[in-house]
């Protein structure tokens, strides 16, 4: 039986929730559901150039998982830029907004 995940501590996203190419309707296009948690281990990593220890540090979770979690937004954001999809931010399963600094 795998273990319970962890509660994972992340800045509330006030900015756009959707990202999209211009001029092509929502209709026209796929979407890709990139979870908070891996848009604030990215914020952390890369905005904030923290190493992969101190970003799993102030998320409460371990350097593993943050470094999973950017390496999955990277590539969802990267597969949205250069296929032409919509982009959502969305609160994952294990998502708590008591983060603060």
């Amino acid at each position: 039986m795998p273990r319970p995940c962890k509660h994972r501590r992340c800045h509330s996203h006030r900015g756009d929730r959707v990202f999209k190419p211009r001029s092509i309707p929502m209709t026209r296009l796929q979407s890709i559901h990139l979870e908070l948690s891996e848009l604030e281990a990215m914020r952390l990593c890369d905005l904030e150039g923290l190493d992969q220890t101190q970003a799993g540090r102030r998320m409460g979770i371990s350097r593993g998982t943050i470094q999973r979690l950017v390496s999955h937004g990277r590539a969802k954001v990267l597969e949205a830029i250069v296929e032409n999809h919509a982009l959502y931010i969305e609160e994952g399963a294990h998502h708590e907004d008591l983060y603060t600094e």
